[in-house]
């Protein structure tokens, strides 16, 4: 009987309630504001970016990763919804917005480039912005992934 609670109380013991550190969701923090992201790391996945989908909570957007720093431009091709895009530099500093982005209906879909060297982008739903304050020279906080985490 005690091995048996010696027992259970070692496997107690070893259960915390912390999430292990490779099952923490992708993040990134802006002004303050913690969003859950999706990282587009590859070509496939930067051109699809966020096509045909209806709806993009508050808190969530996607981060498009480019392999280096250099003008950035972005359509909303088969892009549904509305969406803030921010260019940062490789520094994660705030170098350029476009704001209120309309969703493309109709080719040709006009875009929307950067107004300065960036490696990474950031998608958020529109107004996302202005709601939380966010400018120029804001740093870009990425959380959950080693590769780009800093």
């Amino acid at each position: 009987m005690r091995l048996i609670l010696a027992a259970l109380l070692f496997l107690l013991a070893s259960c915390t309630n912390e999430v292990p550190a490779s099952h923490v969701a992708p993040a990134v923090k802006l002004h303050g504001q913690r969003f859950s992201v999706e990282f587009a790391t590859d070509d496939a996945s930067r051109v699809h970016g966020l096509m045909m989908r209806s709806t993009l909570a508050a808190d969530r957007g996607m981060l498009f990763v480019f392999p280096d720093t250099a003008a950035r431009a972005f359509w909303m091709k088969n892009t549904l919804i509305p969406l803030d895009i921010l260019y940062f530099d490789a520094d994660r500093r705030l170098v350029s917005m476009q704001l209120d982005v309309p969703p493309c209906k109709a080719d040709p879909c006009p875009t929307y480039p950067s107004s300065a060297a960036a490696r990474y982008v950031l998608e958020l739903s529109a107004g996302t912005v202005q709601r939380i304050g966010a400018g120029a020279n804001d740093e870009l906080k990425i959380e959950g992934d080693a590769g780009t985490a800093r």
